[in-house]
């Protein structure tokens, strides 16, 4: 494949961008170096967009951080509050009072996007929903984050929950970088919850030759995002993808970014991830909501990829794995740590690891029906081959 190279002058500001040639993209994105933060492509990468679950990824940071200052363990309990149970899907559908592992439940709130498991991580690592945005907002400024502001650890929608492609690349080097030992988590490829078997929404997992990371998010007002990460011959790249129509698309796209990206020589370009200039509307909010989601059916309002009409062409990423996915095991108990800091302090709520009924899913399976299950649930770090 060709590829062109060329320098674009923009009037405001007179940045220099360096660009892949390739069709004009119609909305934020950013392909940088994982290891340089050598910007490859952008587009729009300042401006104000909804991040949806791509929010996760500072709870999951925050979180590290906590981890790392002693403040709670991997086997610290994280309980279901009410309040973090009534959230909307995606979810796991704990009941509160439930108590599970601090890995276990990062490691929903990344493979599921689960907004009641990232809702009962902030509360209990934080204190509340409040603390706990108060800290990603800490974070983001700490980082240079100077486009983005949270108000809840899950990424349902408010208007006053942003961010720029940019400054998401750089939460995501902050993350790999920061916290490798934490890299694998980015790629599994589902979670063994019971005898359900959940898949990952990143579709480049299992897919996508070299695919190691990172997390998917939609809400009608962002239309589908995307951060995907994958390593080839020592050299990893990200793509960061917001606004795409569909599941389907995001992950296309994604990987068509990835696909250049690698093909184009590792040279120094006139940008980094924490260089680049603003540049563009720096303000005004986008709204997909009437172009995603009017008129379009549940199943189309999913992170999920919905069936393939006959007209439409095919793709690797609407298609099931080629092989037998390798899930992790998760579910409740096994808390056995201390609990977190913020809630000793406030002295708010109780622990106690306690059996618990398991999660059933929405759709029970017949007996005989289910996959295959290796490993407790309790030890969430175990890897485990399920049949398909």
């Amino acid at each position: 494949m060709r590829h062109r190279h060329f320098l674009k002058l923009f009037s405001a500001g007179a940045i220099m961008l360096s660009v892949l040639a390739g069709p004009a993209l119609a909305n934020p994105v950013v392909v940088f170096d994982l290891k340089s933060g050598q910007i490859l492509q952008h587009q729009d990468a300042f401006k104000r967009w909804y991040p949806a679950s791509l929010s996760k990824l500072m709870t999951a940071y925050v979180t590290f951080r906590a981890i790392a200052a002693g403040e709670v363990q991997l086997d610290s309990p994280i309980k279901v509050t009410k309040h973090s149970a009534g959230e909307p899907p995606s979810k796991m559908g704990f009941k509160p009072g439930s108590v599970m592992r601090l890995d276990n439940a990062l490691k929903m709130m990344l493979v599921k996007s689960a907004n009641d498991i990232a809702m009962a991580v902030g509360e209990n690592v934080g204190g509340s929903q409040a603390a706990f945005a108060e800290r990603m907002n800490a974070e983001a400024a700490r980082l240079g984050m100077n486009g983005t502001h949270f108000v809840n650890p899950n990424g349902l929608y408010s208007p006053d929950q942003y961010t720029t492609a940019r400054d998401l690349s750089i939460l995501v080097m902050a993350i790999r970088r920061e916290f490798p030992q934490y890299a694998p988590w980015f790629s599994i490829e589902g979670l063994a919850v019971g005898k359900k078997a959940i898949p990952n929404y990143n579709l480049l997992i299992g897919r996508y030759p070299g695919a190691d990371g990172m997390k998917t998010g939609f809400v009608c007002p962002s239309g589908f995002n995307m951060i995907g990460s994958a390593t080839r011959n020592g050299r990893t790249l990200v793509a960061v993808v917001l606004g795409e129509k569909s599941a389907v698309s995001r992950a296309e796209t994604a990987a068509k970014l990835l696909d250049e990206g690698f093909d184009a020589p590792a040279a120094a370009g006139p940008a980094t991830v924490t260089t680049l200039a603003p540049y563009g509307d720096l303000i005004s909010p986008n709204d997909m909501h009437d172009e995603v989601c009017k008129k379009k059916t549940k199943a189309e309002q999913s992170e999920a990829p919905p069936a393939a009409a006959k007209n439409e062409p095919k793709s690797p990423y609407r298609e099931k794995l080629d092989h037998v996915p390798t899930l992790v095991a998760v579910g409740l108990g096994g808390a056995t740590g201390p609990a977190p800091k913020a809630i000793l302090d406030e002295g708010t709520q109780e622990y106690a690891d306690v059996p618990i009924p398991t999660w059933r899913p929405d759709k029970p399976v017949p007996a005989g029906t289910g996959p295959k299950v290796v490993g407790a649930a309790a030890q969430g770090d175990q890897p485990v081959k399920v049949a398909n």
